[in-house]
């Protein structure tokens, strides 16, 4: 399994719209993805117009080429993109260890 994290900032004052629209984008949109195992959206404390979001994915592909390249990406991206103040930072991660 693979975690995508995104770091996504939007402008001040748009939290409780953006708060909407990942959610509705992750119901809607994401959850129908191939490969799609789960997710969790990690709002900031000090920085609350700062996010990340971590979806669970089957595999690296499952992401970067079956969701990225086929057409639920712009479907995600109408959704959430407008809230943006820069583009999100996404990275990939194996898992290295968890407590129980």
């Amino acid at each position: 399994m693979i975690l995508e994290v995104a770091d996504i900032r939007i402008p001040p004052g748009k939290q409780a719209e953006f708060d909407e629209a990942i959610q509705r984008g992750l119901a809607t949109v994401i959850s129908k993805a191939q490969g799609f195992r789960g997710f969790k959206i990690n709002k900031g404390v000090e920085s609350p117009e700062r996010y990340l979001l971590m979806i669970y994915w089957e595999t690296l592909e499952d992401h970067t080429v079956a969701f990225r390249q086929g057409p639920l990406f712009p479907e995600w991206r109408a959704i959430v993109g407008p809230f943006f103040a820069q583009p999100p930072v996404v990275e990939h991660f194996n898992l290295l260890a968890k407590s129980v």
